[in-house]
Protein backbone atom coordinates (compact mmCIF):
# COMPACT_ATOMS: atom_id res chain seq x y z
CA UNK A 1 0.00 0.00 0.00
CA UNK A 2 1.34 3.49 -0.58
CA UNK A 3 2.59 5.14 1.84
CA UNK A 4 1.09 8.68 3.58
CA UNK A 5 4.62 10.36 2.84
CA UNK A 6 4.44 9.14 -0.68
CA UNK A 7 0.89 11.09 -1.24
CA UNK A 8 -0.72 14.24 -1.95
CA UNK A 9 -1.48 16.68 0.98
CA UNK A 10 -5.11 18.05 0.11
CA UNK A 11 -5.89 19.90 3.43
CA UNK A 12 -3.86 20.89 6.33
CA UNK A 13 -5.40 22.10 9.71
CA UNK A 14 -3.36 24.62 11.85
CA UNK A 15 -3.58 25.90 15.23
CA UNK A 16 -7.46 25.07 14.94
CA UNK A 17 -9.17 26.47 18.44
CA UNK A 18 -12.68 26.67 19.29
CA UNK A 19 -14.42 28.68 22.48
CA UNK A 20 -17.47 29.18 22.86
CA UNK A 21 -18.33 32.84 24.88
CA UNK A 22 -20.73 33.12 27.94
CA UNK A 23 -21.95 35.69 29.81
CA UNK A 24 -20.25 35.16 32.70
CA UNK A 25 -17.49 32.17 31.14
CA UNK A 26 -16.11 30.61 28.18
CA UNK A 27 -15.53 26.72 27.57
CA UNK A 28 -12.27 25.97 25.07
CA UNK A 29 -13.39 22.85 23.40
CA UNK A 30 -10.72 22.38 20.74
CA UNK A 31 -7.00 24.01 21.52
CA UNK A 32 -4.50 24.22 18.97
CA UNK A 33 -5.08 21.55 16.63
CA UNK A 34 -2.97 20.44 14.06
CA UNK A 35 -2.78 17.59 11.46
CA UNK A 36 -2.31 17.36 7.73
CA UNK A 37 -4.70 15.16 5.40
CA UNK A 38 -3.47 13.20 2.39
CA UNK A 39 -5.14 12.50 -1.19
CA UNK A 40 -7.50 9.29 -1.39
CA UNK A 41 -6.65 8.21 2.50
CA UNK A 42 -9.52 7.31 5.15
CA UNK A 43 -8.49 9.51 7.85
CA UNK A 44 -9.65 8.52 11.47
CA UNK A 45 -10.06 11.06 14.25
CA UNK A 46 -10.46 8.99 17.60
CA UNK A 47 -11.57 10.50 20.95
CA UNK A 48 -13.84 9.92 23.72
CA UNK A 49 -16.78 11.17 23.90
CA UNK A 50 -17.76 14.58 24.60
CA UNK A 51 -14.36 15.55 23.51
CA UNK A 52 -15.14 18.09 20.86
CA UNK A 53 -14.66 15.95 17.96
CA UNK A 54 -18.00 16.77 16.33
CA UNK A 55 -16.98 20.57 16.68
CA UNK A 56 -13.60 20.30 14.98
CA UNK A 57 -15.45 18.48 12.37
CA UNK A 58 -18.16 20.81 11.61
CA UNK A 59 -15.22 23.70 11.68
CA UNK A 60 -13.63 21.62 8.73
CA UNK A 61 -17.05 21.54 7.06
CA UNK A 62 -17.59 25.02 7.53
CA UNK A 63 -20.53 24.63 9.55
CA UNK A 64 -18.88 26.15 12.67
CA UNK A 65 -16.96 29.48 12.97
CA UNK A 66 -13.66 28.96 14.34
CA UNK A 67 -11.91 31.29 17.42
CA UNK A 68 -8.56 30.77 15.72
CA UNK A 69 -6.12 28.67 13.11
CA UNK A 70 -6.09 27.68 9.65
CA UNK A 71 -7.81 25.68 7.29
CA UNK A 72 -5.97 24.90 3.72
CA UNK A 73 -7.28 23.29 1.17
CA UNK A 74 -5.10 22.37 -1.73
CA UNK A 75 -2.76 25.19 -0.23
CA UNK A 76 -5.36 28.05 -0.09
CA UNK A 77 -6.97 29.04 2.76
CA UNK A 78 -10.46 28.74 3.46
CA UNK A 79 -13.45 30.44 4.84
CA UNK A 80 -16.85 28.94 5.76
CA UNK A 81 -18.46 26.16 3.28
CA UNK A 82 -16.40 24.17 1.22
CA UNK A 83 -17.94 23.01 -1.79
CA UNK A 84 -15.34 19.69 -2.14
CA UNK A 85 -16.71 18.65 1.54
CA UNK A 86 -19.69 16.56 2.50
CA UNK A 87 -20.73 15.15 5.49
CA UNK A 88 -22.39 12.59 7.07
CA UNK A 89 -24.27 13.50 10.39
CA UNK A 90 -24.54 11.25 13.36
CA UNK A 91 -28.40 12.04 13.23
CA UNK A 92 -29.28 11.60 9.26
CA UNK A 93 -30.98 14.60 8.39
CA UNK A 94 -33.55 12.64 5.96
CA UNK A 95 -36.40 14.19 4.89
CA UNK A 96 -39.39 12.14 5.96
CA UNK A 97 -41.82 13.13 3.65
CA UNK A 98 -39.13 12.44 0.68
CA UNK A 99 -38.37 9.06 -0.71
CA UNK A 100 -35.25 7.47 -0.75
CA UNK A 101 -34.37 8.83 -4.71
CA UNK A 102 -35.56 12.51 -3.86
CA UNK A 103 -33.50 11.95 -0.63
CA UNK A 104 -30.30 11.37 -2.08
CA UNK A 105 -31.02 13.71 -5.34
CA UNK A 106 -31.56 16.81 -3.20
CA UNK A 107 -27.94 17.97 -3.27
CA UNK A 108 -28.04 18.31 -7.16
CA UNK A 109 -31.88 19.61 -7.29
CA UNK A 110 -30.89 22.62 -5.18
CA UNK A 111 -28.20 23.16 -7.63
CA UNK A 112 -30.97 23.66 -10.56
CA UNK A 113 -29.81 20.16 -11.81
CA UNK A 114 -32.57 18.69 -14.67
CA UNK A 115 -34.52 15.85 -13.52
CA UNK A 116 -33.33 13.27 -15.72
CA UNK A 117 -29.39 13.70 -14.49
CA UNK A 118 -29.88 14.21 -11.20
CA UNK A 119 -31.99 10.77 -11.35
CA UNK A 120 -29.37 9.12 -13.12
CA UNK A 121 -26.42 10.21 -10.74
CA UNK A 122 -28.58 9.65 -7.76
CA UNK A 123 -29.23 5.65 -9.39
CA UNK A 124 -25.80 5.27 -9.58
CA UNK A 125 -24.92 6.20 -6.12
CA UNK A 126 -28.51 4.25 -4.64
CA UNK A 127 -26.78 1.23 -6.34
CA UNK A 128 -24.14 1.62 -5.20
CA UNK A 129 -24.63 1.81 -1.75
CA UNK A 130 -26.78 -1.53 -1.82
CA UNK A 131 -30.75 0.15 -1.83
CA UNK A 132 -30.95 -0.85 -5.35
CA UNK A 133 -35.20 -0.98 -5.46
CA UNK A 134 -35.91 0.59 -2.53
CA UNK A 135 -35.87 3.97 -4.42
CA UNK A 136 -39.75 4.62 -3.70
CA UNK A 137 -39.39 3.94 -0.08
CA UNK A 138 -39.82 6.58 2.62
CA UNK A 139 -36.98 6.53 5.65
CA UNK A 140 -39.53 5.46 8.22
CA UNK A 141 -40.04 2.47 5.99
CA UNK A 142 -36.09 1.45 6.39
CA UNK A 143 -34.04 -0.24 8.96
CA UNK A 144 -31.25 2.26 10.54
CA UNK A 145 -28.55 0.72 8.49
CA UNK A 146 -30.53 1.58 5.31
CA UNK A 147 -31.04 5.11 6.39
CA UNK A 148 -27.27 5.32 6.99
CA UNK A 149 -26.84 4.06 3.19
CA UNK A 150 -29.76 6.47 1.89
CA UNK A 151 -27.20 9.03 4.24
CA UNK A 152 -24.41 7.72 2.88
CA UNK A 153 -25.68 8.17 -0.89
CA UNK A 154 -26.98 11.55 -0.69
CA UNK A 155 -23.84 12.76 0.67
CA UNK A 156 -21.71 11.07 -2.24
CA UNK A 157 -24.35 12.48 -4.81
CA UNK A 158 -22.95 16.19 -4.08
CA UNK A 159 -19.93 14.80 -5.97
CA UNK A 160 -17.36 15.66 -2.71
CA UNK A 161 -13.63 15.51 -2.98
CA UNK A 162 -13.39 14.99 0.69
CA UNK A 163 -16.39 12.90 2.55
CA UNK A 164 -16.82 13.88 6.36
CA UNK A 165 -18.50 11.25 8.67
CA UNK A 166 -19.24 12.17 12.18
CA UNK A 167 -20.29 8.72 14.02
CA UNK A 168 -22.44 7.56 11.18
CA UNK A 169 -22.55 4.09 12.87
CA UNK A 170 -22.89 5.19 16.47
CA UNK A 171 -26.31 4.32 16.65
CA UNK A 172 -26.24 0.92 14.99
CA UNK A 173 -26.18 -2.55 16.75
CA UNK A 174 -23.70 -4.39 17.15
CA UNK A 175 -24.14 -6.46 13.84
CA UNK A 176 -25.32 -3.99 11.43
CA UNK A 177 -22.36 -1.49 12.60
CA UNK A 178 -19.64 -4.05 11.07
CA UNK A 179 -21.59 -4.88 7.79
CA UNK A 180 -21.64 -0.98 7.35
CA UNK A 181 -18.29 -0.79 8.12
CA UNK A 182 -17.60 -3.37 5.60
CA UNK A 183 -19.76 -1.39 3.17
CA UNK A 184 -18.32 2.16 3.49
CA UNK A 185 -14.95 0.35 2.95
CA UNK A 186 -16.01 -1.18 -0.49
CA UNK A 187 -17.76 2.52 -1.31
CA UNK A 188 -14.01 3.60 -0.58
CA UNK A 189 -12.05 1.83 -2.39
CA UNK A 190 -14.45 2.32 -5.50
CA UNK A 191 -14.57 5.96 -5.40
CA UNK A 192 -10.63 6.71 -4.37
CA UNK A 193 -12.29 9.49 -2.57
CA UNK A 194 -10.89 11.13 0.60
CA UNK A 195 -12.89 10.14 3.98
CA UNK A 196 -12.08 11.81 7.37
CA UNK A 197 -14.44 9.64 10.01
CA UNK A 198 -15.03 10.20 13.18
CA UNK A 199 -15.55 7.48 16.23
CA UNK A 200 -15.17 7.01 19.48
CA UNK A 201 -14.74 3.43 18.95
CA UNK A 202 -10.89 2.24 19.35
CA UNK A 203 -11.87 -1.25 16.72
CA UNK A 204 -13.94 0.89 14.18
CA UNK A 205 -10.65 3.11 14.07
CA UNK A 206 -8.20 0.76 13.38
CA UNK A 207 -10.10 -1.80 11.41
CA UNK A 208 -11.48 1.41 9.05
CA UNK A 209 -8.04 4.08 9.23
CA UNK A 210 -5.13 4.43 7.39
CA UNK A 211 -4.15 6.95 10.06
CA UNK A 212 -5.70 7.54 13.42
CA UNK A 213 -5.41 10.91 14.94
CA UNK A 214 -6.35 10.47 18.83
CA UNK A 215 -7.16 12.99 20.25
CA UNK A 216 -7.44 14.07 24.00
CA UNK A 217 -10.27 14.91 26.22
CA UNK A 218 -11.67 18.64 26.76
CA UNK A 219 -10.06 20.98 25.03
CA UNK A 220 -9.21 18.53 22.61
CA UNK A 221 -5.66 18.95 21.36
CA UNK A 222 -3.99 16.02 18.86
CA UNK A 223 -2.61 13.46 21.36
CA UNK A 224 -0.86 10.71 18.95
CA UNK A 225 -1.03 10.35 15.06
CA UNK A 226 -1.17 6.62 14.31
CA UNK A 227 0.01 5.13 11.06
CA UNK A 228 -2.08 1.80 9.84
CA UNK A 229 -1.13 1.81 6.66
CA UNK A 230 0.76 -1.39 6.83
CA UNK A 231 -1.67 -3.44 7.93
CA UNK A 232 -3.62 -5.20 4.92
CA UNK A 233 -6.84 -4.92 3.89
CA UNK A 234 -9.50 -6.67 4.33
CA UNK A 235 -8.26 -6.52 8.05
CA UNK A 236 -8.62 -9.04 10.44
CA UNK A 237 -9.34 -8.44 13.91
CA UNK A 238 -7.87 -10.86 15.84
CA UNK A 239 -4.60 -10.82 14.26
CA UNK A 240 -1.39 -10.68 16.20
CA UNK A 241 -0.72 -7.41 14.02
CA UNK A 242 -4.41 -5.66 14.86
CA UNK A 243 -4.39 -6.24 18.37
CA UNK A 244 -0.84 -4.62 18.93
CA UNK A 245 -1.68 -1.93 17.13
CA UNK A 246 -5.09 -1.80 19.31
CA UNK A 247 -3.30 -2.35 22.03
CA UNK A 248 -0.98 0.51 21.84
CA UNK A 249 -4.00 3.14 20.89
CA UNK A 250 -5.88 1.70 23.65
CA UNK A 251 -3.07 1.84 26.53
CA UNK A 252 -2.77 5.91 25.09
CA UNK A 253 -6.15 6.80 24.68
CA UNK A 254 -6.74 4.68 28.07
CA UNK A 255 -4.43 7.94 29.77
CA UNK A 256 -6.64 10.95 28.02
CA UNK A 257 -9.73 9.46 29.30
Amino acid sequence: MESVNQKKKCMEVKGLSKTFFGKKEYVTVVDEVDFTVYEGEFLVILGPGRCGKTVLLNMIAGLETKTDGQILYNGKEVQGRNPDLAMVFQSLALLPFNTVMENTELPLKLRGISKKERRETAQRYIDLVGLTGFEKSYPSQLSGGMKQRAGIARAYTANPKILLMDEPFGQLDAQTRYAMQNEILKIWEKEKRTVIFVTNNIEEACYLGDRIILMSECPETVKQIYDLSDIPRPRDMVSDVFLTRRKMISDTMELSL
